[in-house]
């Protein structure tokens, strides 16, 4: 996702964002560790979204 669409959400909707993610990357560990094939890739694009969500959600608690 975009990080001029993270910055339209609302705090609600990225929390839900952060939350579905965070289940994304835990299934994804899961399937690591059972020695399922994983792509890495997706492994760090689903790493690199949670920590755009948080980088917005910090601006928006600043403001």
């Amino acid at each position: 996702m975009n990080i001029i669409e993270l910055r339209s959400k609302s705090k609600d909707e990225l929390n839900q964002e952060l939350l579905a993610l965070r289940k994304e990357q835990f299934n994804l560990r899961m399937q690591a560790g059972l020695s399922q094939p994983v792509k890495p890739h997706q492994v760090r694009l689903v790493r690199r979204e949670i920590a755009r969500i948080k980088m917005v959600l910090g601006e928006k608690a600043e403001g």
